[in-house]
């Protein structure tokens, strides 16, 4: 099953959280949904899961328009909104029960629940009322709910909210045996949690999709990172000046991240620059590009 969105525009009243965005997911993938806060994430994800309609453009999952056939696309779709909303009254085996008689599952109820609950690691917590949980197993029955029905696409809107580094790497695990053969799409501000899962990543800024690669291409960009330190304290602006530079972060202590699309070994480039301009250069180090860095880029 696979997700297709086209030209896709959201307004709410003057306001455009959705600006013409458009991208693919194939069956199998698992995409990593990005961006700041406010720019769109959620509005698509609602978007494709028929909670709310586009203004304009076309969304079709496993074939089927959102709009023309909305029924047919929620029995398909499994969805974890950002808020979780979740019946606190009610027992984690109950509220399972009673998801299960919302989407019309009769045989092996009991079966399917206890399934649930062993792959969600909510075996110690099942007997108690979602309201005495923590937020970290809150979450890990919003996850259960979303695919107790066996969808064939996972909408999974910042599932690891409120998990501690131990649930994160459970919950990380659990999403790569789902996207063996599920499509999932899902939404994280943990950027090590959507390197480590995704095959594609897709980053939306102020409602405008502004990339869409692959985990190993976004690694292999030309981007370089290096960080610096100098004897005494740099103005930013002067770092910036730097021909080619893009980013400037200070780290403290006189040492500073300097991001740039450089051709060459960038440390011969800034050890030179820095002698030109008699700043004496402590340490040079050659950082690895990563996702943060990716992000930050196209998002600044």
């Amino acid at each position: 099953m696979s997700i297709k969105v086209s030209q896709v525009t959201k307004l709410y009243g003057t306001q455009k959280a959705l600006d013409n965005v458009s991208f693919e997911v194939k069956k199998g993938e698992v995409l990593g949904f990005l961006g700041p806060n406010g720019a769109g994430k959620s509005t698509m994800m609602k978007i494709i899961s028929c909670f709310i309609p586009p203004s304009s453009g076309k969304v079709e999952v496993g074939g089927y328009d959102v709009l023309e056939n909305s029924m047919k696309v929620r029995q398909m779709v499994g969805y974890l909104p950002e808020s979780n909303p979740l019946y606190y009254d009610m027992y984690v085996k109950e509220y399972l029960q009673f998801v299960c008689g919302l989407y019309g599952i009769k045989d092996k109820v009991g079966k399917r629940i206890s399934d649930m609950i062993d792959l969600t690691g909510l075996g110690h917590e099942q007997h108690k009322q979602i309201g005495q949980l923590s937020k970290g197993y809150k979450q890990r029955v919003g996850i259960a709910q979303a695919i107790i029905h066996e969808p064939q696409i996972l909408i999974l809107d910042e599932p690891t909210s409120g998990l501690d580094p131990n649930q994160l790497v459970d919950i990380r695990e659990l999403i790569k045996t789902l996207g063996k053969d599920k499509t999932v799409m899902f939404s994280s501000h943990i950027m090590q949690e959507v390197e480590a899962v995704s095959d594609r990543v897709i980053i939306i800024n102020k409602g405008t999709l502004v990339t869409d690669n692959s985990v190993k291409d976004m690694s292999n960009s030309s981007l370089q990172s290096i960080l610096v330190e100098f004897e005494n304290a740099v103005e930013m602006d002067v770092l910036r000046s730097i021909v080619g530079i893009e980013d400037v972060e200070n780290l403290g202590s006189n040492n500073y991240r300097l991001v740039g699309a450089l051709d060459g070994d960038i440390r011969k480039i800034i050890s030179k620059w820095a002698m030109e301009n008699q700043l004496l250069v402590l340490s040079l180090k050659v950082e690895d590009q990563n996702l943060e860095q990716f992000f930050r880029k196209h998002t600044t």
